[in-house]
């Protein structure tokens, strides 16, 4: 059996906002919490992804700051070009908003860029070959 990406795990500065922030911006939820090493250790999902991939929280990270032209991100995908503008006034508002929305030839898409209370860096996307409405979307190819 060949290994299978199950989760990301990581230290936050502030695990209740950044539990809201992954809740009201990414539609997660927290499936699990728990005690560990003196702190609460939660796991959040998509709904219907609980079982194949989680994001998990933990305070005491120290807050991240990434440079402007850093482009280290976690992608989520979304069903429409609407949706990425609504995210990105959504994140406007909240003064978390990194990159405007865009466009950038195949396989990029359409994206914007918000930044989460612990200073990592999430792209919302449009059009390209992974997530919803990909299934008739060629994967490029390494070349």
């Amino acid at each position: 059996m060949q290994p299978s990406l199950t989760h990301i795990a990581m230290h936050v500065p502030d695990l209740d906002a950044c539990i809201a922030f992954y809740r009201d911006f990414c539609a997660m939820r927290v499936i699990h919490q728990r005690a560990g090493k003196g702190s609460r250790i939660v796991w959040m999902a998509e709904p219907g992804k609980e079982h194949s991939f989680i994001l998990v929280l933990m305070p005491g990270g120290q807050k991240r700051q990434l440079g402007t032209n850093d482009y280290s991100h976690f992608g989520f995908a979304v069903e429409s070009r609407e949706q990425v503008d609504a995210l990105a006034n959504k994140a406007r508002d909240a003064d978390c908003l990194i990159w405007e929305p865009r466009d950038e030839p195949y396989p990029v898409g359409y994206y914007c860029g918000v930044v989460d209370p612990g200073g990592n860096y999430i792209e919302f996307s449009y059009g390209q070959p992974l997530g919803p409405g990909s299934e008739s979307m060629p994967i490029p190819q390494a070349g």
